[in-house]
């Protein structure tokens, strides 16, 4: 096998592992820490931790990916996200 053969593969794997799709949080002026991080564990299954890191960044940064991956699983986790109020879209 060539050096650009394996490259190729070595490429393809990573790609079929990258997610193609991810969910941005949006900050507000609306929702609480508590709210936001209590409905990223319910809407997004992150561990508490990781949903208070999640919204610490919101609120600095403005926005942030809090999940990523296939579409069709994105879909129903966003859903739940702006049904409580949250601002989020998939990209």
């Amino acid at each position: 096998m060539s050096t650009k053969e394996k490259y190729q593969e070595d490429l393809d794997v990573l790609t079929e592992d990258t997610p193609k799709h991810e969910i941005i949080l949006y900050n507000d002026d609306v929702n609480t820490f508590d709210h936001v991080i209590n409905t990223l564990v319910y809407a997004c299954d992150h561990e508490e931790e990781q949903a208070h890191q999640c919204a610490l960044l919101v609120h600095y940064k403005g926005k942030c990916s809090v999940k990523s991956g296939e579409y069709d699983d994105l879909k129903p986790r966003c859903s739940k996200l702006l049904q409580a109020g949250l601002s989020a879209e998939i990209v």
